[in-house]
């Protein structure tokens, strides 16, 4: 647990290095000089001799005691170390195998690091290899917890390096259910108490148990749910930041409200530590807010709104944002504002009853109290992110207009829409599984966000999931079953066919592409008391261990690039007609593609080893097999300048 007020003394880390020059310089009580006496008469020489060959003693030792350890740790460093070989601090375990082309940490004494196969040894002894074919690598150093030069992936700056909002771009995934519990996610903990429906009343439950452990359930929950081997597998599966929900009872709670108080700050710090370790960032979202923000179960309480809403709207929107100032001056001191670069205001506030003046109001008011606290411009304190309280995107073009920093959050769900039984077998435009799934994610998603990012600036969709339906345990709520008529079929996950897996992905793929800047719901759900999952769709890592969720996010990269079909099939190739021909397309010469394809030269270097130009041949894509231009055998062709038929065909003329 935290106290009323965490100290951030035991934080610093800029006390003056131990042995430096200035310690040694210091003078004793004649300040280094040496007095004579008036009458003491000369020295004699064999003792003017000792003392200049004490002194001359002194200065050698001197000289060996500063130059030896900077010649040996900085200036003769080895070529492993300089460029990132791992080592061991002998309290860890850790090992690593390098990564080619990624900057590594100098290695020096009890820092670890390690990429792709390197042992990772846990605080309770035991190890796991890390697995990270993106050329991604961890770095542990006891001796400065606050090391920023991990990095996930190649394609991903180190914490050391700014984030490029709108240049960078963010693969991600929430940890939801974590520290703000939901039925559908951990379903074995609600199913214990069969009257429970939200986090409220399961507090109230819990602490009545004390023969099961009371609240200290909640607890165990924070400690098994989410461990430092998810977030080393999150960053091995091409992902780079995290959307980490939070309520605000880590900060306190208030008469009446059973949540268990100032215990899961505990665990947001631990997994800081780990994203540090791993080279991943975060947004801190305020997933539940005194009152609840939309009367949802996964505000805390399900029920009646009582934010900016009904007789305690102002009070409690007054403590949510007192809880914002509180988050927002932890994370934005210098040891953390690299690794949490964005804070959500507040968690799909239901904008449609709230209303929509009343939230412009609380996100400006938060915005003077966070920029209060933080100051102005890149690196003062996070990036503020306002979520579009489930109303969509369009509706808030000229929110904070020349605000600092901000960003729009959208959350974007077919779920939960008219239900929509187009299967995920059949064969998409694109010719592969997903029936017509991908292309809607494409059109309704895509320029959907990227006019937020024209007319409001950088947005992201902090929510998404790869459910068409609601079908799934405890989806819309507990007791609420979905009539859904192919629940049967989404549900038995362990026997999806390759088609359907096949759909699944490209589907999913087209969400990523479509949103540009994404945080999947969520990394994992947990199974019921049946000991599976039972809302399969919702779990990033249960579709990567499977097969459904694509193992590289950035194949998603094009998928809605495609011209729209419409388009395509106006302008077909060859046109129906060009101007001046003498006779229709179809009698027109055309070539063949079965001629060699030309490979343009490439340069030589004669001082360069072959490793430097290892895959220079001028051919980027081998998968390119089509061959050059040619004239069909047989054929007349007119000359190709001054393009006068000797005979005008009357008929096609085609070959191979």
């Amino acid at each position: 647990m935290m106290s009323e007020r965490q100290s951030s003394a035991n934080l610093s880390n800029s006390s003056p290095l131990r042995g430096s020059t200035a310690a040694l310089n210091q003078s004793g009580d004649n300040d280094g000089r040496e007095y004579y006496t008036e009458g003491a008469g000369r020295k004699s020489g064999r003792k003017r001799w000792i003392v200049l060959a004490v002194v001359l003693g002194i200065a050698i030792i001197v000289f060996l005691a500063v130059f030896l350890p900077v010649y040996f740790v900085v200036i003769r460093k080895s070529p492993e170390a300089a460029s990132g070989g791992s080592t061991s601090d002998g309290s860890s375990g850790s090992s690593g195998t390098g990564t080619a082309g990624a900057p590594r940490p100098s290695s020096t004494a009890g820092i670890t690091t390690g990429g792709d196969g390197s042992v990772i040894t846990l605080e309770n002894g035991t190890t796991f290899t890390y697995r990270n074919s993106f050329g991604g690598f961890w770095v542990h150093d006891p001796e400065d917890p606050f090391n920023n030069t991990a990095r996930p992936n190649q394609w991903t700056p180190p914490l050391s390096t700014p984030w490029r909002w709108g240049v960078d771009r963010i693969y991600g995934v929430n940890l939801g259910g974590w520290l703000v519990l939901e039925p559908f996610i951990s379903p074995e903990i609600f199913q214990r108490y069969p009257d429970v429906r939200d986090e409220f009343s399961l507090s109230q439950a819990m602490a009545a148990d004390e023969a099961n452990g009371g609240l200290r359930q909640i607890e165990e929950h924070y400690q098994t749910f989410i461990t430092e081997v998810d977030i080393a597998e999150i960053a091995g599966a091409g992902l780079n930041f995290l959307r980490v929900p939070i309520g605000f009872w880590a900060i306190e709670t208030w008469g009446g409200e059973p949540y268990l108080a100032k215990t899961s700050w505990t665990y947001f710090l631990r997994v800081l530590e780990w994203a540090r370790k791993y080279g991943l960032r975060i947004l801190l979202d305020l997933h539940a807010v005194p009152g609840s923000q939309n009367g949802l179960n996964h505000s805390g309480k399900l029920g009646t709104i009582n934010f900016l809403f009904g007789n305690m709207g102002i009070a409690n929107a007054e403590r949510t944002l007192d809880n914002l100032r509180v988050f927002t001056q932890f994370i934005s001191q210098p040891q953390y504002r690299d690794v949490v670069v964005a804070i959500g205001l507040v968690n799909e506030p239901l904008a449609g009853d709230i209303g929509f003046d009343p939230l412009h109001s609380f996100s400006l008011r938060a915005y003077d109290i966070i920029r209060s606290v933080t100051g102005f411009g890149e690196g003062n304190g996070p990036y503020i992110a306002v979520q579009d309280g489930l109303q969509g995107l369009t509706q808030w073009v000229g929110i904070l207009p020349g605000g600092d920093r901000v960003i729009m959050d959208g959350h974007a769900y077919f779920a939960f829409g008219e239900p929509n039984p187009a299967p995920m077998v059949a064969i998409a435009e694109d010719g592969l599984p997903g029936g017509t799934w991908p292309a809607q994610a494409c059109r309704a998603w895509g320029p959907l966000f990227n006019d937020s990012r024209s007319n409001i600036g950088p947005t992201v969709s902090g929510e998404f999931s790869a459910a068409p339906n609601d079908c799934g345990l405890f989806i819309r709520s507990v007791g609420i079953e979905s009539f859904h008529p192919q629940c049967a079929e989404y549900n038995d996950w362990e026997n999806y066919n390759s088609t359907m897996k096949a759909g699944l992905q490209s589907w999913i793929e087209a969400s990523f592409d479509a949103f540009g800047d994404f945080f999947f719901w969520t990394w994992k759900i947990g199974p019921s008391q049946a000991g599976r999952v039972e809302a399969p769709l919702w779990s990033y890592k249960l579709g990567l261990d499977n097969g459904w969720i694509p193992r590289n996010p950035r194949d998603s990269v094009g998928k809605c690039a495609a011209v729209a079909a419409e388009y395509s099939a106006q302008y077909p190739w060859p046109p129906p007609s060009i101007t001046s021909a003498e006779v229709p397309v179809p009698l027109l010469p055309t070539f063949t593609n079965t001629a060699p394809a030309i490979t343009l030269p490439v340069p030589t270097y004669t001082a360069a080893p072959a490793s430097a130009t290892d895959g220079l041949d001028g051919w980027f894509n081998d998968d390119d097999r089509t061959g050059g231009v040619v004239t069909v055998a047989g054929c007349p062709y007119p000359d190709a300048y001054t393009a006068s038929f000797s005979a005008v065909p009357t008929a096609p003329c085609t070959g191979p």
